[in-house]
């Protein structure tokens, strides 16, 4: 987990991720993209890649790259736990699910109670 937060605690490593989102990109037009050297731009895609972000392949005389999420799973779930709903907003959540649960019930009674009504009458 640490070593994919660092990959992308870099803003060029994360513009490439981006980037990637949309499928495979061969390295040199990934290095078209940037104001930065080429060789900057190979080392930024070789952290991606040790990181596990990133995969690469050859096809002909190009090295393409695509984005792995999976290497991102680690620290989803990590962040999750700091911002997911904790023990008390668990508990008030199935407060109110149990509370929709007991309306929708309720409602659905009402209609044979006014029937009984009536013809009580």
């Amino acid at each position: 987990m640490d070593e994919v937060a660092a990959a992308i605690a870099d803003p060029v490593r994360r513009q490439i991720l981006e980037a990637l989102r949309d499928g495979p990109i061969a390295a040199g037009r990934i290095a078209e993209a940037f104001p930065i050297s080429r060789p900057a731009v190979s080392r930024h895609l070789r952290v991606l890649r040790e990181s596990g972000l990133v995969r690469d392949r050859v096809v002909g005389r190009e090295r393409r790259y695509e984005l792995d999420p999976s290497a991102l799973t680690e620290l989803r779930e990590w962040i999750d736990r700091l911002t997911g709903p904790g023990p008390v907003w668990a508990r008030r959540l199935d407060a109110l699910e149990t509370e929709v649960y007991r309306t929708r019930r309720d409602r659905r009674r009402q209609p044979d109670e006014h029937r009984a009504e009536s013809e009580s009458a």
